[in-house]
């Protein structure tokens, strides 16, 4: 959803305050996001703090993500950072640890607080469920939806990516008050340029960035039918067990700034075959470097990718979304263009700053 262009909301100065299981050194879509509101914000004007795992002495790794730290008891010292800090809007990221203590400390002071809804949580625990005890996964995703909005009814704004999104939540009894807001991409660092990488590689290159694990459903890529070369940029639990099974395909590891937009600039399609991401910033990083995008049509791709141009969305087929989208894959400038227009951050964190004034300040 391209973001809108009131500036209004940010010409009164306040003090934001962002609760987030997710933050540094953790490198993911929701740490990405924050980061760049935050530094939006800051030169709007605003004092902005980011309260992460990081804040406090005891944390034990997530189990299947062992990048992600998990605050053990954070309740009392939240609560003290909270009150210290005094802010004006309270913003609560994630549905973890330090998500459900933030918002029983604003239910117990009758404060009022917005929420995120960044990850289709439900949807990655019965995956995970599904591959030990698969006659459980509906029960489990069942639960874990419940669990979840539990977690978001009290919000006074519930910050989602897209209107399929609302759909979705809708569709299971989300009541809270729904905002969309989309998600940006920093247009002077992925640009459409020259190939720098992939030189050794028959062409044409299809490329996949993002985390490694089951939940991005990334073995529909890597069997999917391409007469070029595949490469996978990033990590996870699957790594290895992916990169053994499918030893023509590129497996890169990490990369991050300029190298990163080198790899994106240097291949010729982006495929996406996530079935579950509520947005994926990765697309814009893939559409701002000149490359066309290949992707299921499911909620994020379907919002993002609405001309020809930008790439081809399919229902079930992943192969012939790829085979479409090239069809345009002359049209770098094109899509670099459409995502400066809608999707830079300066207008992500005014759409950002519009929610939080509409939901209330904390003490109203």
């Amino acid at each position: 959803m391209p973001a809108t262009e009131n500036t209004e909301s940010l010409t009164e100065r306040s003090k934001i305050l962002i609760i987030s299981d997710a933050w540094h050194p953790q490198v993911n879509g929701v740490v990405r996001t924050y980061e760049h509101l935050s530094d939006e914000l800051k030169k709007a004007g605003h004092d902005v703090r980011v309260i992460g795992p990081g804040d406090f002495p005891y944390r034990i790794n997530m189990p299947g993500y062992s990048e992600i730290e998990l605050t053990v008891l954070p309740r009392r010292r939240l609560a003290r950072l909270i009150t210290a800090y005094a802010p004006d809007y309270l913003h609560i990221a994630t549905e973890g640890p330090l998500g459900w203590a933030a918002r029983d400390f604003a239910l117990r002071n009758n404060i009022r607080f917005t929420t995120a809804y960044h990850t289709q949580f439900p949807v990655y625990v019965a995956k995970r469920v599904e591959k030990i005890l698969p006659f459980l996964a509906p029960w489990s995703e069942q639960k874990a939806t419940a669990f979840i909005r539990k977690f978001h009814q009290p919000s006074a704004g519930m910050v989602i990516t897209t209107p399929s999104m609302r759909t979705v939540l809708e569709g299971q009894s989300y009541d809270a008050p729904m905002h969309c807001m989309a998600r940006g991409v920093p247009v002077d660092r992925f640009t459409p340029g020259d190939a720098s990488i992939f030189d050794d590689m028959p062409r044409p290159v299809a490329l996949y960035v993002g985390r490694v694990a089951i939940e991005k459903n990334l073995e529909d890529f890597l069997k999917m039918d391409w007469p070029g070369s595949k490469v996978v940029v990033g990590d996870g639990p699957s790594r290895e067990a992916l990169a053994r099974k499918y030893p023509s395909v590129r497996f890169a590891g990490k990369k991050m700034g300029d190298d990163l937009a080198a790899h994106y600039r240097s291949a010729d399609l982006f495929v996406f075959p996530s079935r579950t991401d509520t947005f994926g910033i990765v697309l814009l990083e893939a559409l701002a470097s000149g490359l066309p995008v290949a992707a299921y049509d499911v909620t994020g791709p379907r919002d993002i990718i609405t001309h020809p141009h930008l790439g081809h969305v399919h229902a079930d087929d992943l192969s012939e979304a790829a085979r479409q989208a090239m069809v345009h894959a002359d049209k770098a400038q094109h899509r670099h263009d459409h995502v400066r227009a809608h999707y830079g951050w300066p207008a992500i964190a005014r759409q950002f700053m519009d929610i939080l004034t509409v939901s209330g300040k904390m003490h109203g």
